[in-house]
């Protein structure tokens, strides 16, 4: 709607539809995992963090790349929008898996890369901590409620246990 103009609803649908086409097949597989994520995920589930995704994609996609680039094992859960728009925003996604899993807001913080990400952590009650090589600039992090912006995955440890989570 935001690229096509409110007035398009039938456009909109349609590009969706579209995308979702070769999203499911091709798409979701046209990513690359960041270098050291993999043993900051290791070191965090070593100290004790339990780790969840929280995605604006949709679950059935989320759990499909999860799988897809070998990192099931490092997850308790994958979480995402559903595909008829429910937990689409972000701050009720994040409510939904916090309830869910019976998560304490004092036992948890949110890792993004966009203001959406912050916004949801911060009306949840939870800090936010932004990285800085996702698509969300420095700028867009802080202004939405991050507590610490982290350039490289490398800092993401001593950030989460700043904030006395581990």
């Amino acid at each position: 709607m935001t690229l096509l103009g409110k007035g398009n609803a039938h456009l909109a649908s349609a590009a969706l539809k579209k995308y979702r086409e070769r999203f499911r097949t091709v798409g979701l597989y046209e990513n690359t995992i960041y270098p050291g994520i993999k043993v900051v995920l290791e070191e965090l589930r070593n100290n004790g963090c339990s780790l969840a995704v929280a995605t604006a994609k949709p679950t059935v996609f989320a759990r499909r790349i999860i799988e897809h680039f070998g990192l099931t094992d490092f997850f308790d859960s994958v979480d995402g929008s559903e595909l008829d728009g429910t937990r689409a925003d972000k701050t009720e996604l994040i409510r939904h898996i916090l309830c869910r899993d019976h998560i304490a807001c004092s036992d948890a913080v949110m890792i993004g890369d966009r203001e959406h990400d912050m916004i949801g952590a911060r009306k949840n009650g939870i800090p936010g901590i932004g990285v800085l090589w996702g698509y969300g600039s420095k700028a867009e992090l802080v202004n939405a409620g991050a507590q610490f912006c982290v350039e490289t995955p490398q800092d993401l440890t001593d950030a989460v246990r700043a904030l006395s989570i581990t």
